[in-house]
Order: C-alpha cells, then sequence, then structure tokens
C-alpha cells in the first residue's frame, strides 16, 4: 500500500501543470542539445543552472533531469544521419547507424533508437524506484566517518576511471577541492581566500563555474572543428521510419542486456552511460550468432548501446539521491540545484521530501513518454538544424550564457567568473586535464570537509579510531586499492606506448 501512496503522490507531483511544462522543457531543449554536434548534457544544464535559481526545486531537478536522459535520445540522430556522434555515449551508435543510414534505412534506425532508448529508460526507472528507498533505509545508519570514506572513494574512482591520466584527474580533484575553500569557513566564519574582496566572500558560484568549464569552453572548441553537413530532410519521412518485422525480431534481447548492462554501470562512480553504451555493443558482438554483420549495419549494435546509456542515465539517480554522492559531474550538478534549495541529497531525502523525490520519478515516466511523442514526428525538423552552420549557433549560445550568468545575483562579477573559468576550461583541454573531477572535488569538498571535521572532533582527534569503525575501514581499504591499482596501470600503459613508439623508430 505505500507503494502506492507513494505513486499516487509522485504522480499528483509531476503532473501539476508548471512541472509538466517545465519536464517538456527539459526534454525538448535536451533532444535539440543531443541533436547538435559539439554540445553535450552538461554543457547544457551548465548554462541552464542559473534558471533553477528562480524555481521550486523539484521543478528544477525535474528540468535539469530531463535535458540529461533527453541528450541521449537526442544524440543518437546526429551520429545515425551525420556519423558524428551529438554526444559521448552516442559514439558507438556510429558503428551500424550510419551504415543503416547509408542503406536507405536512415528513418528505421532511428525509430527503433527511439524505442531502444524508451525500452531503456524504462527499465532504468524500475530499478531506480526498487532500489533508492533500499539504500537509503539501510544508509541511515552511517555517520559522518562512513559519509567522509563514502565521498573519498567516489572522488578517487571518478578521477581515477576518467579518460585522462590518473594523475591529471587527481590534480583536477585537488585544484576543485581548493577552489571550494574560497569564502567563509562553514564552522568559524573567518573569511579564507578571499584576497579582500567582498565578491567570492560566499564562495564562487557553481553556476559560473560550471557555466564557464563545460559550456563556453565546449563552445570555443566546437568553434575550429564542427562542421555542417547537406542533408536531405525529405529522404526521412513517416513511411520511412517504420522498421521490419526481423528488426523488432533481433532488437527484443539486446534491448534486455543492454538495459541490464545500462542500469549496473550508472550508479558506478566514473562510468556512466559512455562506458556502459561500449560495454553493451562488445557484449553483442560476442554472443552474436553473425557477429560479421556488426559495423555494417546491424540493428542489434543501435538498439543495445542506446538501451544501455539511456537506463544508466536513469540508474545514476541511485547514489546521487540515496548516499548524496554524485557519479559524475553531471549528477554533482544536481547536487548543487538541490543545496541552492537548502536540500541535502541522502538517505533522509526519500522520508524528508517525498513529493520531490517521487515526484522526480513519476516525471521520468513523463519524460520518456514525451521523448518517443517528439523524437519520432520532429525528426525532420532536427535534419533541417543540423544543416545550420554552427557559426550562426555559437553567438547565441554565448548570449544566453550571459545572461543567465547575471540573472543568478544580478553582478557583473559572475559574468567575468564565468569567462575567466571559460578561458581556464579551454586550457585544460589543450594540455588534456579532465574537467569532470574538478567539478566532481568543487561540490563534494565542502561535504568532505565537513564530515572530516565532524568525525575528528567525535574521534578526539584520534585519526585511527575513526579508521576502525567496519564499514569506514573497509571504504578506505577499498579506496587505496583503487588508487594503488590505476596508477600501476597508468604506468603500465605507459611503458607499453614507449615500448611501442620505440618498436616503431627502430623498424623506421
Amino acid at each position: 500500500m505505500d507503494i502506492l501512496a507513494n505513486i499516487a503522490l509522485g504522480l499528483e507531483t509531476a503532473l501539476t501543470p508548471v512541472n509538466l511544462m517545465y519536464c517538456f522543457f527539459g526534454v525538448f531543449v535536451g533532444t535539440l542539445i543531443g541533436v547538435l554536434p559539439g554540445l553535450g548534457a552538461l554543457a547544457a544544464i551548465s548554462m541552464l543552472f542559473p534558471l533553477t535559481f528562480h524555481l521550486e526545486p523539484t521543478t528544477a531537478l525535474i528540468m535539469l533531469a530531463g535535458i540529461y536522459y533527453g541528450t541521449a535520445y537526442g544524440g543518437s540522430t546526429a551520429s545515425i544521419l551525420l556519423n558524428i556522434p551529438g554526444t559521448t555515449s552516442s559514439a558507438v551508435t556510429c558503428l551500424d547507424g550510419y551504415p543503416m543510414a547509408q542503406q536507405g534505412r536512415a528513418g528505421a534506425a532511428l525509430a527503433m533508437t527511439a524505442v531502444g532508448s524508451f525500452y531503456g529508460g524504462i527499465f532504468g526507472i524500475l530499478v531506480l524506484s526498487i532500489f533508492t528507498p533500499v539504500v537509503s533505509a539501510w544508509a541511515l545508519s552511517f555517520g559522518s566517518a562512513e559519509y567522509f570514506a563514502l565521498m573519498l572513494l567516489g572522488l578517487v574512482a571518478a578521477s581515477a576511471i576518467s579518460d585522462a591520466s590518473v594523475v591529471k584527474g587527481l590534480a583536477m580533484v585537488c585544484l576543485g577541492v581548493l577552489l571550494a575553500t574560497v569564502g567563509m569557513d562553514p564552522q568559524s566564519g573567518t573569511a579564507r581566500f578571499t584576497f579582500g574582496s567582498l565578491s567570492v566572500l560566499d564562495g564562487l558560484s557553481i553556476s559560473a563555474l560550471a557555466m564557464g568549464l563545460f559550456g563556453v569552453s565546449e563552445i570555443i572548441s566546437s568553434i575550429r572543428r564542427t562542421e555542417s553537413r547537406r542533408l536531405d530532410p525529405k529522404a526521412i519521412n513517416m513511411r520511412s521510419l517504420m522498421p521490419t518485422r526481423d528488426d523488432f525480431r533481433r532488437s527484443w534481447m539486446p534491448m534486455l542486456r543492454g538495459s541490464t548492462i545500462g542500469s549496473i554501470f550508472g550508479t558506478l562512480p566514473g562510468t556512466g552511460p559512455t562506458v556502459a553504451a561500449f560495454v553493451s555493443y562488445g557484449l553483442e558482438k560476442r554472443v552474436a550468432a553473425e557477429p560479421e554483420r556488426f559495423g555494417k549495419g546491424a540493428i542489434e549494435g543501435v538498439v543495445a548501446p542506446e538501451s544501455a546509456n539511456n537506463a544508466a542515465d536513469q540508474t545514476a539517480f541511485i547514489p546521487t539521491l540515496s548516499l548524496g554522492i554524485p557519479g559524475s559531474a553531471t549528477m554533482a550538478l544536481m547536487i548543487g540545484a538541490l543545496m541552492v534549495h537548502g536540500i541535502h541529497p541522502g538517505p533522509k531525502l526519500v522520508s524528508d521530501h517525498p513529493d520531490l523525490f517521487w515526484g522526480l520519478i513519476m516525471s521520468f515516466w513523463v519524460g520518456n513518454l514525451l521523448l518517443v511523442i517528439l523524437n519520432l514526428p520532429l525528426i525532420g525538423l532536427w535534419v533541417r538544424l543540423l544543416s545550420v552552420p554552427y557559426h550562426l549557433l555559437y553567438p547565441a549560445i554565448l548570449m544566453f550564457v550571459c545572461i543567465g550568468a547575471y540573472s543568478v545575483h544580478y553582478s557583473a562579477f559572475d559574468v567575468m567568473v564565468v569567462m575567466g573559468f571559460g578561458i581556464l576550461g579551454y586550457a585544460m583541454r589543450i594540455f588534456g586535464m579532465p574537467a569532470a573531477p574538478l567539478l566532481l572535488g568543487f561540490v563534494l569538498g565542502p561535504l568532505i570537509e565537513q564530515h572530516f571535521r565532524r568525525a575528528m572532533v567525535l574521534a578526539r582527534g584520534d585519526f585511527w579510531s575513526m579508521i576502525e569503525r567496519p564499514i569506514t575501514g573497509v571504504v578506505l581499504v577499498i579506496t587505496a586499492l583503487l588508487l594503488v591499482w590505476s596508477i600501476w596501470a597508468g604506468v603500465r600503459a605507459q611503458r607499453r606506448q614507449k615500448a611501442r613508439m620505440a618498436l616503431a623508430e627502430s623498424e623506421d
């Protein structure tokens, strides 16, 4: 009976006119951003983050979540039509989606992508609904020591499994934690690293940092590399969107396997939809009766990764909402949106704010249904949009970024901070420094500091007594092992690369 009451409460919250409107706005913008090559969910959420300051927390989270999983739907469109992934998680869709388009089956590929995405999204929502309350109830027994250890594990895992080297990832985490110390000390109220400026007394704005690092730097990078290609909108119509019976027959099991893999990888820090999509594709190729079809237009190679990345998008909310620990930079922004309104994600979120939690869950059902309804009829519009030259789009995007930054505190200083972090983000891209660990460190840094100081007070300054707590000790040992393994793997990979370079030089 409790689950029925929670579902009723969630539907009552999600189906209010305001929440429905912002859910539609979120999934539409997410699809639009996903279609455009060079931009992704993180850039879109960063640019629209200031809007959440003026919304109710539930409405804000519904909109941001809609953008997040909406980009997964839209990202496959550019992958199939142009062989350019709209998002990183859609990159693997290019392998079989684009060959299908070259064979005149782009409509069927897009239609099955929408079906697979919907299936994966619904699968992930069911897993999220079942396991988040369970994890929250279990985590109620945690103290500050356990939270400190779990957050430290999340930071190390996210930086160790990132695309860049472990050292660079950890360096960016430390920089993010350092930037988070700017402002007033949360316990003593003493000003730290403000250099006498009143503008940073309350700390650096998370919206300014996110918009600069991910929005502005993404635009600067995209200006150089994104090219528009000509497409014929008339080539894709409603008749071409009809998949064959064989397409459906081949797709059911890959969708189920992809959704299962995505649900698992979505909950793990540092992995998420991109890793889930590639693992799902690799599994389908391994279990296929005709693996030679892959890379030449196999429908399984399209629906499996799309189901996986959409399932991962949903289950990524499990550690974020139940433990308050984001597994990715996008989830860190979700936590930031809640903290702006004074709501701290964690074990008590489900019990203290049931309308927010269950309203968000039910909005996922509504949003995924809206995405299916939107994507199929609007494919012609997305095709036309892809032919617009990028040099006409980015000035408008930059204008909205500046307006959004200014509207938070009506301060020109925030606009300058956005531009400063935009330059920093672009410089980090040039030198191969990952930006996501920096944002994770910035969001989790204050929480780690507070829990560590509180745990040390309770332990009377004895760090070893804190480690002797069973959960804390086990998690810290896992963190240390992960750190050692990732550094060793990085050194081994570097040695192999040097050996290959030496072999190539000797052959020359």
